[in-house]
C-alpha cells in the first residue's frame, strides 16, 4: 500500500489512535517504514501547504500519583544509561536508577518533566503528516510510559494529542466528539488494537479509504485470523465465554467494526505486525515490522554476563494461577542465576513486592515498552521470558548484539479454572512459531 493516500497534490491525513506504549512504538516504526514526513512544512511545526490545519494539540494533563511500591522495586528512566551492573551512573543519580533525560527528576507518574525538554535532547524536527491520538488509559504505568513515548514521537517530528479518553462518565462523548471533524477529513486511520470498543466506536465515524492495524503483541495474531474467519472480534483470553450484557449491547458497533477492517473496492487494510501471521484475510497487506527505528534510534546496548527475566500479565488476566506463577518465576531465577525482573505494566503492585520479597529478585518497572530498554541497555546476555509478545519482538530488537532470548513453557496445571479453553494453545503457538528464541521445558513445581 502506497503511504500516501491522500488527493493528488496532497499529503495524506493520517490519524493513528494508541492506548498503550507499544501501540505508540509501533507506529513509530510504521511511519519510519512508510517516510511520513511533511514535505512542505508550515511555520512552527504546522501543516503542510494546501493542507487543512489540524486543531492545536491537547496539554498533557496534570501529573498523578503511583500506586506505591516497595524498595526493591525501582523504575528505569526514559533517557540515559544505567550502569552495567544496574546501579547509578555516575553524575547524579535518579530515584530510577539512572541519570534523569533532562536533569531533573520526572513527574511522579512518569510524566513530561518541567520545561518540556525531550528525553533524548537535541532539536526535534518539523511536524509530519502524522497525528498520534492517545486515548489515554487510567493505569498510572500505562499512562507514564505513554508520557515518554509521546516525547519520542514529538522528538520524530509527529504531533500528539492527548485525550482524557477515561477521565468521566462524559468522557467519552466529548473525546469522541472533538474527534468527529478530525475523523470524517483523514484518508488514513492506524490503530493498535481492533479489539477496544473505543476504537471499533471511532471507526464507525471515518470515511478513510486506508485502514492500519499495528502491532499490539498476541492480539494481533487473534486478530487477523478471526477476520480471515469471519468471526467476531474477541481478545483471546475471553475466547469461549459466553458474551456478557455489555457484549451483547455493543454487538452492532462491533460488527460494524469488522465490515470496515475487511478490504473492499473502497477500502485498503493493512496489518504490520513482528508477530507470525498465518491467516491472512483475502485482500489484506501484511508489512513486517523489524524495529528498524529503533536499532537506528537506539544502542547497542551494553550486555552483562548475568539473565533478566521479563514479567507477564498472565495472573492478572486471570490465565495463570498466582501461587504456580511464583513458584516458576522462583524456579527459573535460581537455575538461570536472574538477579532482574522486568514487570509487565500491567503487573499488580502486590504482586510485584511478593516477588520480590519471595525471589530475591530486583523488580524493574521500565519507562518505556521493554524493546527501547533492552536496546539502551544494559541487558542481560541470556532474556528469560514466558510466552508473551516479548519473544518475537526481543530478537528483532536485539538483532546482532548476542543476546539470548530464552521462552518457558506454561505448564498447563498453573491454568485457572476461569482460564479461556483457547488459552493453553494460544500461549503454546506463541511459543511454537517465535523465531530466534532458545526453548525451555516447563518448569516442575513438584
Amino acid at each position: 500500500m502506497s503511504p500516501r493516500a491522500g488527493r493528488t497534490g496532497h499529503p495524506a491525513r493520517t490519524l493513528a489512535f494508541v492506548e498503550s506504549p507499544v501501540q505508540l512504538l509501533n507506529v513509530l516504526e510504521w511511519a519510519h517504514l512508510h517516510g511520513l514526513r511533511d514535505p512542505d512544512p508550515g511555520p512552527a511545526g504546522g501543516a503542510g501547504a494546501g493542507a487543512d490545519p489540524l486543531p492545536p494539540v491537547g496539554l498533557l494533563p496534570p501529573a498523578g500519583p503511583l500506586p506505591s511500591v516497595p524498595a526493591q522495586v525501582r523504575r528505569t528512566p526514559a533517557g540515559g544509561t544505567a550502569a552495567a551492573d544496574g546501579g547509578s551512573p555516575a553524575g547524579g543519580a535518579s530515584a530510577g536508577g539512572g541519570v534523569s533525560p533532562t536533569g531533573g527528576a520526572p513527574s511522579a507518574d512518569g510524566g513530561s518533566p518541567p520545561g518540556g525538554a525531550s528525553p533524548t535532547g537535541g532539536t526535534p524536527p518539523v511536524g509530519g503528516d502524522l497525528t498520534v491520538v492517545v486515548l489515554s488509559p487510567t493505569d498510572p504505568m500505562t499512562r507514564g510510559q505513554l508520557r515518554r513515548m509521546a516525547d519520542l514521537a514529538r522528538d520524530e517530528g509527529y504531533r500528539v494529542r492527548w485525550e482524557e479518553a477515561r477521565g468521566g462518565p462524559t468522557a467519552p462523548f466529548a473525546t469522541i466528539g472533538g474527534l468527529a471533524g478530525l475523523l470524517r477529513r483523514a484518508d488514513r486511520v492506524v490503530m493498535g488494537d481492533p479489539f477496544s470498543r473505543y476504537v471499533q466506536l471511532l471507526l464507525t465515524i471515518t470515511r478513510a479509504r486506508d485502514l492500519v492495524v499495528v502491532d499490539d503483541g498476541t492480539a494481533t495474531m487473534e486478530f487477523v485470523a478471526q477476520l480471515a474467519r469471519g468471526e467476531r472480534l474477541v481478545r483471546w483470553h475471553r475466547k469461549g465465554g459466553r458474551p456478557g450484557p455489555r457484549d451483547l449491547l455493543f454487538a452492532p458497533v462491533s460488527s460494524s467494526a469488522r465490515r470496515r477492517l475487511t478490504p473492499s473496492a473502497r477500502r485498503r487494510v493493512e496489518v504490520f505486525s513482528s508477530m507470525p501471521v498465518h491467516e491472512i484475510p483475502e485482500g489484506v497487506t501484511v508489512t513486517a515490522n523489524d524495529f528498524s527505528w529503533t536499532r537506528a534510534r537506539f544502542g547497542p546496548p551494553r550486555i552483562t554476563k548475568g539473565a533478566d527475566m521479563v514479567g507477564t500479565s498472565l495472573v492478572e488476566t486471570g490465565v495463570v494461577d498466582g501461587d504456580s506463577y511464583l513458584e516458576a518465576v522462583r524456579t527459573l531465577a535460581k537455575a538461570h542465576g536472574t538477579t532482574r525482573y522486568f514487570a509487565h505494566r500491567r503487573e499488580s503492585t502486590e504482586k510485584l513486592h511478593r516477588l520480590a520479597t519471595e525471589t530475591g529478585l530486583e523488580i524493574v518497572r521500565p519507562d518505556l515498552p521493554l524493546e527501547l530498554i533492552a536496546r539502551r541497555g544494559p541487558i542481560g546476555r541470556t532474556i528469560l521470558s514466558f510466552p508473551s509478545t516479548v519473544v518475537h519482538t526481543l530478537p528483532l530488537a536485539l538483532a546482532g548484539t548476542g543476546v539470548r532470548v530464552a521462552v518457558c513453557d506454561i505448564d498447563p496445571t498453573w491454568l485457572t479454572e476461569n482460564a479461556s479453553p483457547r488459552a493453553q494453545g494460544f500461549l503454546s503457538g506463541v511459543t511454537g512459531t517465535a523465531r530466534d528464541v532458545h526453548r525451555l521445558a516447563s518448569v516442575s513445581l513438584a
